[in-house]
């Protein structure tokens, strides 16, 4: 037996509310007028992330391109399916560690360019141990 409550708050917050509860028709089944101007709610993951698979999160460490507005502890997306050209920050892999820098590439040489005066540019040997993991696309930064 279900026991009745009877001293209740009628508004219990908004964490429990699904989008699904909003109620747009009454009881003889016409919508409400002001469905048509109803918007849909905004999704992150729609709108910062282009190809699901290929795309992944990371946290930046360090301040090597704080003049790119990536600073210590932000958070950036990668997207592997996008081709990495020059003038793009860049996830790289260097002799076993990954970067964060913006990418140059000329018609006989690569350089990984840091955007911070503090340090100075990574002329990339052919044979060293080189390849391009993903491009950054956006960067979630706390205020």
């Amino acid at each position: 037996m279900e026991e009745d409550v009877y001293f209740d708050a009628a508004y219990k917050g908004t964490k429990d509310f699904r989008q699904q509860q909003v109620r747009t028709t009454d009881a003889t089944g016409f919508g409400a007028p002001s469905d048509d101007f109803a918007e849909r709610g905004i999704d992150l993951n729609e709108q910062l992330i282009r190809n699901k698979p290929a795309t992944f999160f990371m946290r930046v460490r360090g301040d090597a391109m704080v003049q790119a507005g990536i600073h210590d502890g932000d958070v950036v997306i990668v997207d592997r399916s996008i081709r990495p050209v020059s003038g793009k920050v860049v996830i790289a892999v260097l002799n076993g560690e990954m970067l964060i820098r913006r990418l140059e590439k000329t018609l006989n040489k690569v350089r990984l360019l840091p955007e911070t005066p503090r340090l100075s540019p990574i002329d990339v040997d052919p044979f060293a141990e080189f390849s391009v993991w993903g491009v950054v696309t956006y960067v979630i930064h706390a205020v």
